[in-house]
């Protein structure tokens, strides 16, 4: 990791991905943007039964939409199933059991969904930060396999069904942890060096950043997002990153603003009109790279991003 990209991200995250950060730039958002009746639409949103996710999920099912739940605990799921139902008057909300990072739980849960499901907007939300690398029963790193071939394998295949509704979305949230990073295609399951879960995890985001432009010059029907939700007291971070949390708990933003610009991402009619392919901080489109950062790829590591992650899908697909 970078030195500067490091010292420059970390500054410009104590301005910006902070809570007074947020209430900063809530000063400029446009009222009544999420004042949407979303009836009829419907929305699959992954990790949704805490933090971030829920939030989502609990904005959403609030303004009457389709809300399933993609989770991997079940007993957690039901619960927090159960409190968006109570809150908000909304019996639209389903639970499916997937473990993001099985390649092949993934394409199963998608086959069957597709059969008697349509989907308007999906977000790409769960995520994983484990701290020491460990390997999933198909032998693959597990933070690489929840939060980057897992996003590819859900996204891509739904991308049939996505094109045959009317007004599609696509949101990723990502991490502007991914600023600190460029893409390193030589080693994207990190078998070489020392683990270091914070930069895995940050590597991955960057994955999806570039997955999300390259989406969108593929699918020119379907408007692809991605998103940081700045520095957001939620249970994964907490649990991740403890000394992070423990230091910075009193500036953190709250779970519902880190979800504030998922949920206008994925609901309001000004955020459609938005370019597709873009990286959004607080309802506004931002730089994927820091000033002078060096962070940039070159169109043939991206190709060879896609290359891999095509292959490995192919691989575990039923």
């Amino acid at each position: 990791m970078s030195i500067y990209r490091n010292a420059v991200w970390f500054v410009k995250g104590l301005q910006e991905y902070t809570k007074s950060g947020y209430e900063a730039a809530a000063k400029h958002f446009t009222p009544g943007d999420l004042e949407v009746n979303l009836s009829g639409r419907s929305f699959m949103i992954t990790g949704a039964n805490s933090g971030i996710g829920k939030a989502t999920a609990q904005e959403i099912a609030n303004r009457g939409g389709v809300v399933h739940m993609v989770c991997r605990n079940k007993g957690r799921a039901e619960a927090a199933k159960e409190e968006i139902v109570e809150q908000s008057k909304n019996e639209n909300v389903y639970v499916h059991i997937v473990d993001m990072s099985s390649a092949r739980q993934v394409w199963e849960f998608v086959q069957k969904f597709t059969e008697t499901h349509t989907v308007h907007v999906l977000i790409n939300n769960a995520g994983c930060m484990v701290n020491q690398r460990e390997v999933t029963e198909e032998g693959l790193e597990k933070n690489f396999a929840t939060n980057t071939l897992g996003t590819y394998i859900l996204t891509t295949a739904l991308v049939d069904a996505l094109k045959k509704v009317e007004e599609p979305r696509v949101i990723t949230v990502s991490s502007g942890g991914m600023l600190t990073q460029k893409l390193n295609v030589d080693d994207l399951q990190f078998e070489k060096g020392t683990f270091d879960g914070t930069m895995v995890y940050a590597q991955n985001k960057r994955q999806q950043v570039i997955l999300t432009q390259r989406w969108a010059s593929q699918h020119k029907e379907i408007q692809f997002s991605s998103m940081h939700p700045g520095w957001a007291d939620t249970p994964a971070v907490q649990l991740s990153m403890p000394s992070f949390h423990a230091k910075m708990k009193n500036r953190l933003r709250t779970e519902a603003m880190g979800a504030d610009t998922a949920v206008w991402l994925a609901v309001s009619p000004s955020a459609v009109k938005q370019k597709s392919g873009l990286f959004f901080q607080d309802r506004q489109a931002v730089s994927t790279h820091l000033p002078l950062a060096s962070s940039r790829s070159t169109p043939q590591e991206e190709e060879r991003l896609l290359a891999v992650l095509e292959e490995l899908a192919l691989k575990f697909k039923p």
